[in-house]
């Protein structure tokens, strides 16, 4: 049993705003999506543009965290000018990393990582100041075992608290391990209750390895959410050696939303987010759910040895 669960709204396309709350990001030709974006007032309109969208296509869960240099604060916004019931609309966000670019897409370092119990209380405070009611999940962003984020007590007692508010606690997943980490935690109990209602992991084509143990996560009762479906642009048109294998195989659908339906078709998969950086890229995600799924077992085996994958994703630059 868990105290606070998520709740995922029926629509299973999500928006993350990784690509949306700063100037610079790994996705394939970021530069072009959001230029200029000099300041945070150039960016704002943009991003609520983005968000419109999704709102418009009936999409109802937004990703955000705390390292997204101002997602927080543009999502709040947007929200309440719009006069979205909290009841109407389910909010994620993340602790763990902290945005030091100061809106500049040449930094040398754009965000590091702490999973200490300090940055923690830091971070839920900042979180609820620009989010307020709207916070329904509040996930470890990006935990791994290395890390030892899902053995410190004094964490995992904090994150049971917030639980205990009515605040859903969750993980994200990052690198090739990510399955061991999973699985430790499907584990992690506070108080006779497992602590996690879900977990939000990378699954795609490409790098697909992760899969059983999401199907575990899911089988325990987490929510599964997929995030990183087009691989940072990899699986998008503007990678178009991979584009036309997908393509070739469900004619008259664009490689993201193949991608996209791709990991829709996962049995385990909760909800999939668009990491959309335009309002164009938007609708041509949202398109994904009218791929056929009898045709998602026709795609070529495309996935990548998974250290190599991670070793790519690394190397892409911030632009």
């Amino acid at each position: 049993m868990v105290s606070a669960p998520l709740e995922l709204p029926d629509n299973r396309l999500g928006l993350g705003l990784a690509a949306l709350g700063r100037p610079g990001y790994i996705t394939l030709h970021h530069a072009v999506d959001v230029a200029p974006a000099g300041s945070p007032h150039d960016m704002e309109p943009h991003a609520h543009d983005v968000i419109s969208a999704a709102w418009g296509a009936g999409i109802r869960y937004f990703d955000a965290a705390r390292s997204y240099g101002k997602a927080e604060d543009f999502l709040g916004h947007w929200l309440t000018a719009n006069d979205v019931a909290p009841d109407d609309v389910r909010v994620g966000s993340k602790w763990g990393y902290t945005y030091t670019a100061g809106w500049r897409v040449d930094a040398t370092v754009h965000e590091v990582k702490d999973h200490t119990i300090d940055v923690l209380h830091r971070q839920i405070g900042e979180t609820r100041s620009h989010l307020g009611r709207y916070l329904d999940l509040y996930q470890i962003h990006s935990a791994t075992e290395a890390s030892g984020v899902l053995n410190n007590a004094a964490v995992l007692d904090r994150l049971a608290d917030l639980r205990e508010g009515g605040v859903a606690i969750g993980l994200t997943t990052s690198g090739p391990d990510q399955a061991s980490t999973i699985r430790r935690a499907i584990g992690v109990e506070r108080g006779d209750e497992r602590l996690f209602a879900a977990v939000q992991s990378t699954w795609n084509v490409l790098e697909p390895s992760a899969g059983e143990a999401l199907g575990e996560a899911a089988e325990a009762g987490l929510d599964v959410i997929v995030k990183e479906a087009v691989a940072n642009g990899r699986l998008t048109s503007r990678n178009r050696a991979l584009a036309r294998q997908l393509e070739a195989v469900i004619p008259g659908f664009s490689a993201d939303a193949i991608a996209i339906a791709a990991a829709m078709a996962q049995p385990w998969a909760s909800l999939v987010l668009s990491g959309a950086a335009t309002a164009d890229q938007l609708r041509s995600n949202v398109r994904a759910a009218a791929v056929p799924p009898d045709a998602i077992g026709d795609l070529p085996h495309l996935a990548e040895d998974p250290e190599a994958y991670w070793t790519a994703r690394a190397e892409l630059p911030w632009n």
